[in-house]
């Protein structure tokens, strides 16, 4: 009878596959809806089956661990369907994809609710066309946002999902993320970046491709064919976000400076946005948490925001004042309350953490939220198309008045790691 269930099961992800739609039942019920394959706790991922609870053991009867399920899919734009919640028990779910991108934060559901919530999601693999690929970096290998696999995080006090509906979509606007590590998708806990959460804010009308990696500046992040994977996939109306500084103004030598290569480099991403019909937006880059005796945020990006903010008035494209924004987001928060948005833990915090981590320029993931509500808000003031799929329930953000840590509320993620990202 097992061995008739599964030939049924692998018969139904074919007809799925073809159709690039996939739907799974988490329920206990032994009926299961339409076309929807029926998981059970021993449906672990393999290449096979080409579905599973993948990374962490299968959710067990009354448990509150994080679990993760992974698809084998195509690169491309889907729209996940989740049904939240459970006939049997109330719950508390946070939904993540692929390295730890937020889209659905801490949904209280009582027992015998089912609420839907829906995003888009973007997948992706290293392959650009023949032999060719994107140059990952050894600490990226395992990156879920490289694999083959489209991966789901059910995290919160209590995940409960009873169902999961995967369907390619080709027709929403694309925003493409370029940067380094303060944009980047991190697998790991305590690390944020601003890309990973400003997905949360966002109706399943948009999806966000965030190509991201720590220590890229302008140019090697073009080097390293990431812009060349994004031209293969972006398309009229999509956007191409670009934010680098960080990494640039390390460069020495004849030809480097911020109005020399890295304003070149910057001309390259925005003409070949435009070649592909694609709308170009620079973001100054995210100011240091650096305090001087005033406390007051100190400028250490050198020339490059205002090299950034002169060509994006030049070629009369949209500017994201990240690094105006930030400024006044940390003053805020003041010398030592903004240590709560970057990486300040003493030694014991995470596994196998055994000394204390003091990074100033990597965002927690509080930090993180902070700064992509500012993202949020340049979208907003700029009034650039998009602005129009925010979530309702978006308040309105002023950076001079920041959330309070205090309310913030983040459920980690099972994996952590002490070493910090490249560049600072």
């Amino acid at each position: 009878m097992k061995r008739i269930i599964l030939l049924f099961n692998l018969l139904l992800l074919a007809n799925l596959m073809y159709s690039q739609s996939y739907k799974f039942d988490f329920t206990t019920d032994k009926s299961t809806k339409d076309s929807f394959i029926k998981i059970s706790p021993s449906a672990i991922f393999n290449e096979e089956s080409g579905f599973g609870y993948d990374l962490q053991p299968a959710p067990q009867k009354n448990s509150t661990a994080p679990y993760f399920f992974s698809v084998n899919v195509p690169d491309g734009n889907y729209l996940i369907k989740v049904t939240i919640g459970s006939k049997d028990k109330a719950g508390h779910t946070t939904v993540r994809g692929e390295s730890r991108r937020l889209f659905v934060e801490n949904y209280k559901t009582k027992k015998g609710e089912l609420i839907e919530q829906t995003f888009t999601i973007n997948k992706r693999n290293p392959i650009i066309s023949g032999k060719e690929k994107v140059k990952l970096k050894p600490r990226e290998q395992k990156k879920l946002n490289w694999d083959d696999k489209l991966t789901l995080e059910f995290n919160g006090d209590a995940p409960t999902i009873s169902y999961v509906e995967i369907e390619r979509v080709e027709d929403v606007p694309t925003i493409f993320l370029c940067g380094n590590s303060t944009v980047v998708d991190n697998d790991n806990e305590p690390w944020a970046s601003w890309g990973q959460m400003v997905t949360r804010f966002f109706t399943d009308d948009v999806c966000f491709a965030n190509y991201a990696e720590s220590g890229e500046s302008a140019n090697t992040f073009i080097g390293a064919n990431r812009l060349k994977k994004i031209l293969t996939q972006i398309k009229k109306g999509d956007y191409l976000f670009v934010e680098f500084g960080h990494n640039d103004q390390k460069q020495k030598g004849p030809g480097k400076g911020a109005f020399y290569s890295y304003m070149y480099n910057l001309k390259i991403y925005i003409d070949e946005a435009r070649l592909k019909g694609a709308i170009p937006v620079l973001v100054t880059p995210t100011q240091r948490r650096r305090f001087n005796k005033e406390d007051k945020i100190q400028d250490s990006h050198l020339d490059y925001p205002d090299a950034m903010r002169w060509l994006a008035e030049k070629e009369n494209i949209a500017l994201i004042d990240l690094h105006q924004m930030t400024r006044v987001l940390y003053e805020s928060m003041g010398v030592e309350n903004s240590k709560n948005a970057f990486v300040h833990y003493p030694a014991g915090t995470y596994p196998g953490q055994d000394k204390e981590l003091k990074d100033n320029s990597h965002f927690n993931t509080f930090g993180a939220y902070q700064v992509a509500k500012c993202v949020v808000k340049g979208i907003k003031d700029l009034n650039l198309p998009i602005a129009q799929f925010i979530k309702d329930d978006y308040t309105e953000f002023d950076p001079s008045q920041p959330d309070e840590f205090s309310s913030f509320k983040w459920s980690n993620s099972p994996f952590a790691e002490v070493e910090k990202p490249d560049g600072n």
